[in-house]
């Protein structure tokens, strides 16, 4: 599904990304961890074409329904059309536009770009409430703007809400975890599991353990001086929980 080949990225003329490489199939959950500054949720970022983030040399290549897209030569608006979404670190939040007209008009896009009637608005409403229901946001969110007022965990539920209102096929977490309590934790881990199936696909970055005892990731990579040092299953993430790094660096 994924495929990254010897990849260079700089921000502001400094190198983040060098060399790094690596291959998702259909249905894995990676982990990405690794040291402050590392350049874990760089990554992610530059998959997902940020401005800031500049690719001097290697490859992304897509592959969707046996059709191999490379990712650089989309815009951010392609490649989300196309079945990539990130859950933002920091979510921002909109003044003037309400939760339910954003979703409204990004599930709108996503069903033009496929072919396919956009649900009425009424239909929509209940579709949204239900997931909002699922991950204990409030049922005032719709008519709230875009993450206004919104508390960290509500705004990490509502990326996830996103994500299982569009249905991607390639999903980034960008530390998704970060800033959660224990019961928003296990409310997001729950809706991960329940959406992984054999055609989707998750990439995870994270400081933390305690998510991936939740999640049981397949393949875990450590992230240094801007390529992958080791990678391993969950019994690496543990090995890193009880030891650090210090004896990968």
């Amino acid at each position: 599904m994924l495929k990254i080949t010897d990849l260079h990225a700089s921000i502001d003329d400094k190198k983040i990304l060098t060399g790094l490489n690596l291959n998702i199939n259909p249905g894995e959950l990676h982990c990405i961890m690794g040291p402050n500054g590392a350049g874990k949720s760089t990554l992610s970022k530059i998959l997902t074409k940020h401005p800031d983030y500049s690719v001097s040399s290697g490859s992304i290549e897509y592959t969707l329904n046996f059709e191999k897209n490379n990712l650089l030569n989309m815009d951010a608006n392609e490649i989300s059309l196309n079945g990539v979404f990130l859950a933002m670190q920091h979510p921002v939040e909109i003044g003037g536009i309400s939760n339910f007209q954003f979703l409204k008009e990004i599930t709108k896009s996503h069903c033009l770009h496929q072919g396919v009637a956009a649900t009425n608005d009424e239909d929509l409403k209940k579709i949204i409430l239900n997931l909002a229901e699922k991950l204990k946001l409030p049922s005032d969110f719709l008519d709230r703007s875009i993450n206004d007022g919104f508390s960290g965990g509500e705004k990490k539920r509502n990326e996830v809400l996103q994500m299982l209102l569009l249905k991607p096929n390639l999903i980034f977490l960008d530390e998704l975890d970060s800033g959660l309590d224990i019961d928003g934790l296990n409310i997001i881990a729950k809706s991960i599991k329940e959406f992984q199936n054999s055609e989707r696909s998750f990439l995870l970055v994270t400081h933390y353990h305690r998510i991936l005892e939740k999640i049981k990731p397949d393949f875990v990579h450590v992230l240094y001086n801007g390529k992958f040092i080791k990678s391993g299953d969950y019994s690496l993430a543990k090995k890193i929980e009880d030891q650090g790094y210090s004896w990968l660096i």
